[in-house]
């Protein structure tokens, strides 16, 4: 089936997408259905794991926790942040999502748009800032977290 065509997307289509942070369930993005202007993705991150500090440059960002906890920054600010709890994540805005417990953590991404301008698609995203500071040092003092590459 065409993404013009498709209007939903069972877990069976997702599109399945390991990555250096999480495995990726894609379910919204436009080679799934003709989303323009958002992508949601089904992330599993396994404990003591995060994505470390970095922006999306032209796109805003909702996290929304499933199962599990985040500890989630947002710029300087974090939260521990619970199923059914989400941040806001405005455009060009330096995040993480760290998981320092025990079990897994799962959560949806909501990032929008889904379609860049060619100039704009040139960017990296996201670009990471995790080794520069004040990044670098924001987590002094809390459980190591890595990367799963």
């Amino acid at each position: 089936m065409s993404p013009s065509d498709r209007r939903f997307v069972q877990i069976a289509d997702a599109l399945r997408e390991p990555n250096a942070w999480t495995n990726n369930e894609w379910l919204c993005r436009p080679d799934l259905v003709a989303a323009e202007k958002l992508l949601l993705v089904r992330a599993n991150m396994d404990p003591m794991h995060c994505h470390p500090f970095h922006f999306h440059p032209h796109r805003e960002e909702i996290i929304y926790v499933v199962y599990g906890r985040a500890e989630q920054w947002v710029g300087t600010e974090h939260r521990i942040l619970s199923a059914g709890e989400m941040a806001h994540i405005p455009a060009g805005t330096i995040h993480a999502t760290y998981n320092p417990h025990a079990e897994p953590l799962v959560f949806l991404a909501i990032l929008s748009p889904a379609k860049l301008p060619a100039d704009l698609a040139a960017a990296p995203d996201p670009q990471d800032v995790s080794a520069q500071g004040p990044w670098a040092s924001l987590r002094q003092n809390l459980p190591v977290c890595q990367t799963r590459l």
